[in-house]
Order: C-alpha cells, then sequence, then structure tokens
C-alpha cells in the first residue's frame, strides 16, 4: 500500500465516521475542509509504526469532539482494513499505522470481494455530485433511469427522477419499446428489465417477435440473462457441496484464472463509468463477461474421485464465491433477482 493508497483509506474512514453520526450532526463542508489534504508521513520520534496522521486533530474542530476520542473512532474503523494490519493511538490523538505484509494482488482482491460482499465496487467517487435525470413517460426510460439511479447511488452521488416537461428537455431517451405492458405480462420483471438494459440506449432492443421473447425466457447458453444467473447458482452450489465435504473457502494461489481475476478487477471500474455514462448496459455486459469467464473454471472447485480437499481447493472456491458475489451485486443494482437456484 502506497502513501497515497493510505492516504484515501483513512479519508474514507473519515467520512464513513461522519455519514454514520459517529461524531454527531457535523457541517459536512466543514470537515471537507478540514481533510482536503489527509497527510500520512514516517512517524516522528515516540511515535510506532510505519505512517502516522494527524487528521484526528485536522477535524477536532469542526466536529467538537476531542481528537483523542475522534483517533479511537477512527482506530476501530481503520483495523482491519486492507493492507493495514494495526493501527495505534498516540499523543493527543495521533493515529500510527502498520501495514500488513504485502500480499499476492489477487488474494487480496478476492478476500477484498468476500469481506465487502455486495457493496464491492461501491465506492465515493461521485460523492457531492447531483444527478437530476428527467425522463419522457415511457416504460424503458423509466427502466433505464431507475438502473442509472441505482448504480449512481452506489458511487455516493445523489440521485433524483422527475418526468421530462418536452421531448428537449430529457436527459435519458432510450429508444422506446413497443408492447411494454405486454412484455412484462409475457417475461416477467427479471427478463423484461434485462431486455431493456441489456442493450445501449441507442439500440432497440430484441423483444418484438415470439423467437425474441423465447430467447430471453431459456434456460440455455444462448440466454446472456441464464448464463449470468446460473453462474451465481452454481458458486452458491458449489459452497454448499463443499460445505458437506468438511472445507470451506480461503483466498489463495489459483493459477490459470487470470481472465477471470481481470473480470473482477474490473468491475469497480466498470460501475463507475455506468455510472458516469447513464449505461446500465455497461454493467449488464460486463456480468455476462464474468459469468462467461467463470463457468469454464468452475469444473475443479471440488475434489474428484479420492481427491482430498486441499488449499487449492479452498482458494478456487474463494474465487468462486468471488465472483458469485460480483454477480449478484451487479444484477441488485440493475434491480434484477439472483437465485440461488435456476
Amino acid at each position: 500500500m502506497t502513501p497515497a493508497d493510505l492516504s484515501r483509506t483513512v479519508l474514507r474512514a473519515v467520512r464513513r465516521a461522519v455519514d454514520d453520526g459517529e461524531f454527531g450532526v457535523v457541517a459536512e463542508k466543514g470537515i471537507e475542509q478540514a481533510v482536503a489534504r489527509v497527510v500520512v508521513e514516517r512517524p516522528r520520534p515516540g511515535g510506532h509504526g510505519d505512517y502516522a496522521t494527524n487528521v484526528a486533530l485536522q477535524i477536532a474542530k469542526p466536529t467538537g469532539r476531542p481528537p483523542r476520542q475522534i483517533a479511537e473512532v477512527l482506530s476501530r474503523r481503520l483495523t482491519g482494513s486492507p493492507g493495514i494490519a494495526a493501527v495505534d493511538i498516540t499523543g493527543p490523538g495521533f493515529l500510527n499505522l502498520t501495514l500488513a505484509p504485502a500480499a499476492a494482488p489477487h488474494r487480496t482482491l478476492v478476500a477484498d470481494i468476500l469481506r465487502q460482499g455486495l457493496a464491492h465496487g461501491h465506492g465515493d467517487a461521485l460523492r457531492g455530485h447531483r444527478l437530476d435525470l428527467r425522463v419522457p413517460r415511457e416504460l424503458r426510460a423509466e427502466v433505464v433511469a431507475d438502473a442509472v439511479e441505482r448504480i449512481a447511488r452506489s458511487q455516493g452521488a445523489e440521485a433524483h427522477r422527475a418526468p421530462a416537461a418536452a421531448s428537449g428537455d430529457a436527459t435519458l431517451r432510450p429508444v422506446p419499446v413497443a408492447d411494454p405492458d405486454e412484455l412484462f405480462a409475457r417475461l416477467g420483471p427479471d427478463a423484461a428489465r434485462w431486455a431493456l438494459l441489456h442493450p445501449a440506449a441507442h439500440d432497440h432492443p430484441r423483444t418484438t417477435t415470439a423467437e425474441d421473447r423465447a430467447t430471453l425466457l431459456a434456460q440455455r447458453e444462448t440466454n446472456p440473462l441464464f448464463r449470468v444467473r446460473y453462474a451465481h447458482a452454481r458458486t452458491r452450489a458449489l459452497t454448499g457441496n463443499a460445505a458437506d465435504l468438511g472445507y470451506d473457502s480461503a483466498p489463495g494461489d489459483t493459477p490459470g484464472r487470470d481472465d477471470l481475476l481481470g473480470a473482477l478487477a474490473e468491475y469497480p471500474r466498470i460501475l463507475l463509468a455506468a455510472a458516469r455514462q447513464h449505461a446500465p448496459d455497461r454493467l449488464a455486459r460486463h456480468l455476462v463477461v464474468v459469468a462467461d469467464t467463470l463457468l469454464p473454471a468452475l469444473g475443479d472447485v471440488l475434489p474428484l474421485g479420492e481427491e482430498k480437499p486441499s488449499a487449492a481447493h479452498r482458494a478456487r472456491l474463494a474465487l468462486a464465491e468471488a465472483a458469485g458475489t460480483v454477480l449478484a451485486g451487479g444484477l441488485t443494482l440493475l434491480g434484477i433477482d439472483a437465485p440461488v437456484h435456476v
């Protein structure tokens, strides 16, 4: 972890403590000014650990709390954060941070996903941004706007939606869908939402013919929504199968899984891009990529024949569970269910 990474980690801890009311009612502007620059540096005489920061002293005035009390709150939040092994408080409220030994990047990625759960990829890059969506009174526009709001909020933005006053007033105007009531009646909410969100907003959704509708409901590989949900369900089943065999997951080395690891590493960037570009289709298409790289990798998660569970099996299971978590989180942001059984 670099000093810049550590500084961002400390800043996120401060903001989340404020959001959760740990310091009572605080003027957000005052906090932002106080932490405009969070500095971490090598400890001075009397300190210990790898780095130290005086952020608790910086925000004492706008919070109206003693620095030592602030430091105790931040210490609890920083302890156990990725890359941080220990947090100690010295003097009037200095935080001394000891870094964890460097781990393999893929191992850290998998551990982070499992720890964060469905919130993996969420962040505060758009904190302070207000997103005002004006949409026409049309089904696809409403569905796209709903997904855009969800994704934008996952990145810290404040999102609001209102009907467009006129055609030129709309901020979102995807190609409309024919017979919207019939679409939801025939497909159900999940398949219908996928049909409207998977194509880019300027593309026509493939929902007009009986063959199109049948494809969206098909329980086979030609249906991308089925592949995404099936891949998620397989990961959940593998967790149960492994428990029956007496072992659970543990992040570790997973040779030959670089494509899947790369797709998982891309997920936070895809979420932010989808939020900034008002493009839930980017998220939908990325979930297909994750599923299509995950499914071929599931064959050796469980021991075969007389094989005994090993560290390799535990690592593969952890990777599968992380991928399933990303799929579930992405589907949730699109407003689509991630069933355990398909």
